[in-house]
């Protein structure tokens, strides 16, 4: 579904990201894993349009989107989680939504679009009048997925959603995006939390420094050397 062949990118003089090339699958829940700085966010900036790689390509089915703005990036059928959730803290949680579906304004569409989301999140529908700022990290990493979905993507981008919640979010989280994957959507899950990552993930890739340093499924990596010592000891 998505190509990264030989991309590299920088900021200033600073290389960030060194001759990358990966590949997601259709239906597969694909993770990156990466300690800070390793340039996972840089990562996800690229495929969405707001990094311009200096070298390499990106294709997306089939198509290459590494010249796009990012909002011809999401109407292509990729849809992205930021680090850090970024919701609109003022707007309600209807409002925040809606602003996932500004492409398409049919009432018909946002509204089925809308009943999906809830169904995915329950405390997002009880929830729906308020606003985002005064929610829970929890219920605002719920929102961001949501908002994501109501452009009903092909691809969902995932950059660290589980960055500061409590276990218990992190198990439901994981189990949401195993939902997201099992309903037709293609997941990229950037990840530093390697052991839930693989253990909902078909297969996965390695970044240390801007570089691929190991591919492989996630049994392939589960098992490696270098993913145990690094990520997955206690």
């Amino acid at each position: 579904m998505l190509d990264l062949a030989g991309v590299s990118t920088r900021y200033g003089a600073n290389p960030m990201l060194r001759d990358v090339t990966l590949t997601l699958r259709e239906g597969e829940v694909t993770c990156l894993l990466g300690s800070n700085g390793s340039g996972k966010t840089t990562l996800i900036r690229t495929i969405v349009g707001l990094v311009r790689p200096f070298a390499g390509a990106i294709t997306f089915r089939g198509d290459r989107i590494d010249r796009l703005k990012p909002n011809q990036v999401v109407r292509r059928g990729i849809g992205v989680v930021p680090e850090g959730r970024r919701v609109f803290p003022r707007m309600t949680v209807e409002e925040n939504l809606r602003m996932g579906a500004y492409a398409e304004w049919r009432a018909r569409d946002l509204a089925e679009r809308m009943a999906r989301v809830f169904a995915l999140f329950p405390r997002l529908a009880e929830r729906r009048a308020q606003r985002a700022a005064t929610m829970s990290g929890g219920e605002q990493a719920m929102l961001a997925m949501g908002r994501a979905l109501m452009s009903r993507p092909a691809l969902l981008l995932l950059d660290e959603p589980s960055l500061g919640l409590s276990p218990l979010l992190v198990e439901q989280l994981f189990d949401i995006v195993q939902a997201i994957n099992g309903q037709g959507t293609t997941v990229f899950l950037v990840e530093q939390n390697a052991r839930k990552s693989l253990a909902i993930a078909h297969r996965g890739y390695v970044l240390q420094k801007g570089e691929i340093v190991g591919a492989g499924t996630a049994a392939e990596l589960r098992a490696s050397d270098v993913v145990r010592h690094a990520y997955l000891t206690t």
